[in-house]
This record gives C-alpha cells, sequence and structure tokens, in this order.
C-alpha cells in the first residue's frame, strides 16, 4: 500500500464523511440523523460531516424502506461512492421495512438492494443512538485498519452482496433477523 493510499485511509477514518439518503420513509429518522449533527449531540466531534455528493462521501446513512421506485436510484448513488464504502441503515423501516413491510411497493430494508455495514434500531432512531452506531463503526473500521491494513474489505464491491456478519459493528440486529437467517 503506498503513502497516498494509506493517508487517504487514516483521513476516512478519522474524518468520515457521510450522505444522507432517505428512500421514502416518514422524515422521523432524518430528523434525527440531522438533529445527530447539531451543537447539541455533535456528530461531528467524532469527525463527521454530512456532504451532498455520494462522489465525496465515506458512509451512506440511509432512513426508510427500499421500495420498488427507489430501488434503482438508490444502487446507482450507492456506486458512485468511492471504495472502501460503509452503508449504515438508520431506523426500523431501514433495517427491515417497519411499518411498511408487506405493503406491496416495499421490498423491506436497505439490505435488500445494498449491502449494509451497520444498522441502527429505533422508530425513530435517538440522536443518542445514531452517535453510538457511528461511533462503533469508526472504532472497527480503526481496529480492522490496526489488524489488516491490505486486507480491509471493500465493503459490497459488488451491488447485493453481504457484509460479513463478525465484521458488522451494529447496535442490534435487524427486526426480521429470523427471516435473513
Amino acid at each position: 500500500m503506498n503513502v497516498f493510499t494509506r493517508v487517504v485511509r487514516w483521513a476516512q477514518r478519522k474524518s468520515p464523511w457521510i450522505l444522507h439518503f432517505n428512500t421514502g420513509a416518514c422524515n422521523a429518522c432524518d430528523i434525527e440523523i440531522i438533529a445527530a449533527l447539531t451543537p447539541r449531540f455533535d456528530l461531528e466531534r467524532l469527525g463527521v460531516q454530512l456532504k451532498g455528493t455520494p462522489r465525496h462521501c465515506d458512509i451512506m446513512a440511509c432512513s426508510g424502506p427500499v421500495t420498488k421506485q427507489i430501488k434503482k436510484r438508490l444502487v446507482r448513488i450507492y456506486e458512485q461512492v468511492p471504495n472502501p464504502k460503509f452503508v449504515v441503515a438508520v431506523g426500523s423501516c431501514a433495517t427491515s421495512g417497519g411499518v411498511f413491510k408487506g405493503l406491496y411497493n416495499v421490498e423491506g430494508g436497505i439490505d435488500k438492494a445494498i449491502p449494509v455495514t451497520a444498522y441502527i434500531p429505533g422508530c425513530p432512531a435517538s440522536p443518542q443512538a445514531i452517535i453510538d452506531g457511528f461511533a462503533k463503526l469508526i472504532k472497527t473500521l480503526e481496529a480492522q485498519a490496526k489488524a489488516k491494513p491490505a486486507a480491509r474489505p471493500a465493503a459490497g464491491a459488488a451491488a447485493g452482496a453481504s457484509a460479513p456478519a463478525a465484521e458488522a459493528p451494529s447496535t442490534a440486529a435487524p427486526a426480521d433477523s429470523q427471516e435473513k437467517a
């Protein structure tokens, strides 16, 4: 690994940039994600910054269930994120489909379209849970970098691939974890 790659990986661990993507939920989790970034909760103390373009982000924070209408757009935006990329499913709808599960247009959680690295449960997920989820993700990234700097996986290099369960720093399993087994 050359010096430039090591500097980029270090910057991604120390100051991850996130892209917030709503797939069509009730906006409660969206409000909580933004609240976590405000000075009251201050997610930025961990170096996390909100960015408006997928080409500049390291982590996608997704809220809402995957619908048939948004699935292709979600995959296209995921593919625009540079490697290594990480996806955080925020809220019950993003983890399992939530209250929208079973509707004719809803396919399920975010992991039905793209690989998810971490799950943050709740309806809506509280800012404290969001901060805890991002903190655990950052700790896991740092631990992976120290353990195996060259063998760090690019979570979901191909669309539809699933992240290894041992490396997913989730705060809880998705609500429908029995169906996924």
